[in-house]
């Protein structure tokens, strides 16, 4: 909404309009950031002792500077702890509730390169179409929403009994169909994946019940249901046609080709200490780094100074390497974290 910036330091004012904005904000705001948002707190001077459940609260805009930041992705919420340093009750603590529809200004001594990036990303990624993915077999189906941080399992569905009776096969396609209309958002993709023809069959009596969002649907192979058959699909790239750069497909296939050249020991190093040892050799071509381990990080450094994993980031960018920041809400971040939450893909084998 607004962009001040000398340098690095500076204002920017954003709308939060989606559940991924909030998780986003989660990794751009900083330990001593100073955020301000319209907020509901006591009036000054009220102290009620006897009825205090009576006191309303007023709107007011305060200015925070941050102690800690909570994602609640199931609350639709991004709860940001400090110390009120603009407005009512300076120097006390308070709690800025931001959700969907909100607007907050963030103010930061030294915005990072990722940070402006993620705000770019997240602004491209609001103009493309949201996707529901649902994996079918015969008896079984799941739902899926994905999100920039991964795929959000919706719901499960399971036909209880007869398989092979066509009218409960119709009650358990009507169950599927009626939770696509349910989750359904304006300008949304539908892809059904699955083993079998089962999906092909449910394409059938989708179009005969939810024409219009039939229009909607793709189908694509996939060897199984569920977050496993979700990742399959998106390595095939259908998701990509539809969101034209997908973050979990890039993440998903970065994260392949590093556990390959791992598997052959080949051009790959993981763990702080021996990734800064590729970096030092300019041997690093593209650098991926968990967001809870870039996270914490920055947290221990309380925004005062920039911490290790960020000097890694900038070198490797200095040496014109790619810098790639894995979710770990999302299988191959998490795969990521398990390897010290840094990795490195090198451009040559290094002692060779």
């Amino acid at each position: 909404m607004k962009k001040e910036l000398k340098g690095r330091s500076g204002e920017i004012a954003l709308m939060a309009d989606t559940l991924e904005d909030l998780w986003h904000l989660k990794y751009i705001i900083d330990p001593n950031d100073v955020v301000f948002a319209l907020t509901k707190r006591k009036p000054e001077g009220a102290d009620d002792k006897i009825r205090p459940e009576k006191l309303e609260k007023v709107t007011v805009r305060l200015g925070v500077r941050v102690e800690s930041t909570e994602f609640h992705k199931f609350a639709n919420r991004l709860r940001i702890h400090g110390v009120i340093v603009s407005g009512m009750d300076m120097g006390m603590h308070h709690t800025l509730n931001i959700e969907e529809g909100t607007s907050l200004s963030i103010i930061k001594e030294q915005w990072k390169n990722d940070q402006l990036q993620r705000i770019e990303e997240a602004e491209e990624a609001g103009k493309r179409p949201s996707v529901i993915i649902a994996g079918i077999e015969e008896g079984d189906a799941d739902i899926g929403l994905v999100r920039h941080y991964g795929v959000e399992p919706y719901s499960h569905i399971r036909q209880s009994s007869g398989k092979r009776e066509s009218g409960l096969r119709d009650v358990f396609f009507k169950e599927i169909a009626d939770q696509l209309n349910f989750v359904y958002k304006d300008g949304a993709a539908i892809v059904l994946c699955g083993p079998g023809f089962t999906k092909d069959d449910f394409l059938i009596y989708f179009k005969k019940t939810y024409p219009e969002l039939a229009s909607k649907a793709v189908t694509e192979d996939s060897t199984m249901i569920g977050v496993s058959g979700f990742l399959e699909v998106l390595k095939k790239g259908s998701i990509d046609k539809i969101m034209h750069e997908s973050r979990l497909a890039r993440e998903t296939n970065y994260m392949d080709a590093f556990l390959k050249e791992v598997s052959i020991d080949g051009k790959a190093t993981y763990g702080p200490a021996d990734v800064q040892n590729a970096i030092d050799y300019g041997a690093v071509e593209t650098l991926l780094v968990a967001d809870e381990k870039l996270r914490e990080e920055r947290e221990t450094a309380d925004g005062k100074s920039v911490s290790p994993i960020e000097n890694m980031m900038q070198e490797v960018e200095r040496s014109q390497g790619k810098v790639i920041i894995l979710s770990t809400e999302f299988e191959p971040g998490r795969k990521l974290a398990s390897f010290g939450g840094v990795a490195a893909i090198l451009r040559y084998k290094l002692g060779q």
